[in-house]
């Protein structure tokens, strides 16, 4: 799968702006959290440079758009001093009270673990 969107702050407005389809947006996290495609099965298989907290749990890439269960461990597996890092870097203001819908939020989270990615990788 080398159709993903490069890692750069437009795509992550495009995840938050729902430009970018939920499958692709989970592909992203996925690649970088080290899961690597399987055309053979087509999944998302963990391998070696998944982290083993995360390969254990999720041998096989987790839909974090329906999971709340690894979307929190998505989130905190953020660093304390990223965890702010839509507002302090995109401006990202929050959604409004009517769009706080479990789709959404989880979509902030996962752009902003791509963001600490980003800024952890330099």
């Amino acid at each position: 799968m080398n159709d993903l969107p490069p890692l750069t702050t437009d795509t992550l407005w495009d995840i938050l702006n729902e430009v970018l389809d939920d499958a692709t947006v989970n592909a992203l996290v996925w690649h970088h959290l080290g899961y690597g495609y399987d055309d053979a099965a087509d999944t998302w298989q963990a391998g070696p440079s998944t982290p083993p907290q995360w390969a254990e749990k999720y041998p096989q890439a987790p839909n974090f758009i329906e999971s709340r269960p690894a979307t929190v461990q998505l989130t905190r597996s953020i660093p304390p001093e990223n965890k702010q890092l839509l507002k302090d870097v995109l401006g990202f203001k929050g959604y409004s009270v009517d769009q706080l819908i479990p789709r959404l939020t989880r979509r902030a989270t996962m752009a902003n673990w791509l963001l600490s990615r980003m800024k952890e990788e330099g």
